[in-house]
């Protein structure tokens, strides 16, 4: 027989639509705490073999892509705490002991994100165009210099700017959500060349708000055209599980 291991997706509360046990997909239950698991082979989820499964990129997506749509689907019946990727545990046994030794703060983090979703706020700012071609009777001295000080004036102006814009779409997004996260922006090797990324932030709403959020940042595209807003979600709430309830894994 394979030996294998529990792994774990999401805690939540018990609810019969969830997927039951005859299913890949399936739930442990302790006390008023529910885990969504699924049996994995443990030869392909030991410490070596994930390590090695993981650094691979494609594979890497492909396991996240999974892990997402387990949580989506829960999330999208009852309220989630979403569990790190690759969070494993030796048996169902332990999987109901973790659920009762952080049961406290599960249940908080469960009563916190009830009626509530994550959306995504990216602000990009176009890349300083590169400097202008010298011609061959360029001159010297000082018109040189004063050349290179107004084009790297410009290009601080023009950042400050950006990034003023950018606080001002932050700030006006803060007052929709019941917590936020600054998160790090990406660099050029995801965004490219032609755009800076200056603001990555995730922020939790009340689902009844989701409509003023739309309107807000339609108005904020058309008063902020030097910049570009993406939205995205809704989310599971990734971003706002570990600060209410200890997501981290004991095998």
């Amino acid at each position: 027989m394979t030996a294998t291991l529990t792994y774990a997706y999401a805690v939540c509360r018990p609810h019969k639509a969830l997927p039951g046990t005859g299913s890949p997909v399936r739930t442990l239950t302790a006390g008023p705490l529910t885990a969504v698991v699924q049996d994995v082979p443990e030869a392909d989820f030991s410490e070596e073999a994930l390590r090695r499964r993981l650094s691979d990129r494609a594979e890497l997506e492909r396991r996240a892509r999974a892990h997402h749509e387990v949580i989506t689907a829960a999330s999208s019946i009852t309220p989630t705490v979403p569990l790190p990727l690759a969070t494993l545990y030796r048996g169902d046994e332990r999987v109901r002991e973790a659920l009762r030794e952080r049961e406290t703060s599960f249940l908080t983090a469960l009563d916190h994100l009830a009626g509530r979703q994550e959306w995504g706020v990216k602000v990009y700012a176009p890349a300083p165009p590169p400097p202008a071609r010298e011609s061959a009777a360029v001159d010297t001295g000082r018109a040189y210099l004063d050349r290179v000080r107004n084009r790297h004036q410009g290009r601080e102006q023009r950042q400050n700017a950006a990034l003023q814009a950018a606080e001002r779409v932050d700030a006006v997004v803060r007052g929709f959500a019941v917590a936020t996260r600054r998160l790090r922006p990406h660099g050029v090797e995801v965004t490219g060349k032609d755009r800076a990324h200056i603001l990555n932030a995730a922020y939790l709403l009340d689902t009844a708000r989701t409509r003023e959020l739309r309107a807000a940042l339609t108005s904020l595209r058309r008063d902020e055209p030097a910049i570009h807003i993406d939205l995205s979600g809704p989310w599971p709430p990734y971003s706002f599980t570990d600060a209410f309830a200890g997501t981290g894994a004991a095998p």
